[in-house]
């Protein structure tokens, strides 16, 4: 099933959301709208705003301010893609050159730093202590994801617990919050909104562990980015620490010089995934988080919106792209 097939009950919500991220992204200065209307431009997929929608109607809300805070954290994923892009010195997102690729680092760094900045005006506007609390811990705790996941960068003993930790805190903290958001704007029960937040990590994560096969398994035009970018970036993702838990002896020094080195034989470290467990192992995890989305909002009334944050967890698991 397509995205925009399961965002279909919030097709009307994510039009006004995008109508809000075009009209908050003016400024005075010709160079951040340039680079905002660009990496904005690019598409992507919305799935930490469509959450946001979806839980928020799932449970009965029928206001507004959903659109406003949706908009909020498209900005704030957008910045940390321009932060993470400059960081790891991509050169393609999406398909095409990344912003710092087009404009310089230094452009980039400050245009994230307006998108950050802007988040937080619009999220005031709520005059929710409570939606502030949420997404000022959220950054926080990506910002410490992304030291992290440079503390493991060329570091061939990262273990799987060191990894998942990354991946929650700078994946899968903005899917958590943006579904708690949801739950909050509609006036959940505590139960419900701890539902909404077990939901948005456990997806979060799975999309991420599919992101790490699709690295040495997808197609690189499909996913518009370079295959293998982790590895020559000189980061452990799970299916390199699978091999290097499983794999040969002469497979392991493979992979182990390829971290510490951001470097080596890419097809030969390719081969050896597909012929290890390593893939099936890293599906088998992303399965199991989306299995445990799935439970956790087991409880919520039956609905269409229901209906496609249950789909949700089926198409992260079962993309290409």
């Amino acid at each position: 099933m397509s995205l925009p097939t399961l965002f279909a009950p919030i097709a009307d919500d994510m039009k006004s959301v995008d109508a809000v991220i075009r009209a908050r992204l003016d400024s005075d200065v010709p160079l951040i709208r340039t680079i905002a209307d660009y990496i904005i431009g690019a598409g992507g997929k919305r799935m930490r705003p469509a959450l946001l929608l979806m839980i928020a109607r799932a449970l009965g809300y029928e206001g507004q301010q959903h659109h406003l805070l949706a908009a909020v954290v498209e900005f704030i994923h957008t910045a940390t893609l321009l932060h993470d892009d400059v960081v790891d010195e991509s050169a393609l997102r999406r398909g095409r050159a990344t912003a710092n690729a087009v404009f310089g680092n230094a452009a980039s760094v400050l245009v994230g730093d307006f998108l950050h900045s802007r988040s937080f005006q619009m999220m005031v506007e709520t005059g929710s202590v409570r939606v502030m609390q949420i997404l000022a811990d959220a950054t926080n705790v990506i910002a410490e994801g992304e030291v992290l996941q440079l503390l493991n960068v060329h570091d061939p003993l990262v273990t799987e617990e060191r990894y998942l930790q990354v991946v929650r805190y700078k994946t899968a903290r903005l899917f958590e919050a943006s579904a708690q958001l949801g739950a909050v704007l509609a006036g959940a029960t505590p139960e419900h909104e701890a539902a909404a937040a077990e939901y948005g990590r456990r997806a979060g994560t799975a999309f991420q562990l599919i992101d790490d096969v699709l690295d040495y398994s997808g197609d690189a035009e499909a996913l518009g980015k370079n295959l293998g970018d982790d590895l020559r970036e000189g980061k452990p993702t799970l299916p390199l620490i699978r091999l290097l838990d499983v794999g040969t002896p002469a497979q392991q020094a493979l992979v182990r010089t390829a971290i510490e080195n951001g470097e080596g034989d890419f097809v030969a470290v390719a081969a050896a995934i597909r012929d290890s467990d390593a893939l099936d192992y890293t599906r088998a995890r992303a399965r199991t988080e989306a299995q445990a989305a799935i439970a956790a909002i087991s409880a919520y009334p039956v609905s269409a919106f229901r209906e496609s944050l249950l789909e949700f967890c089926a198409f992260a698991i079962n993309r290409d792209r």
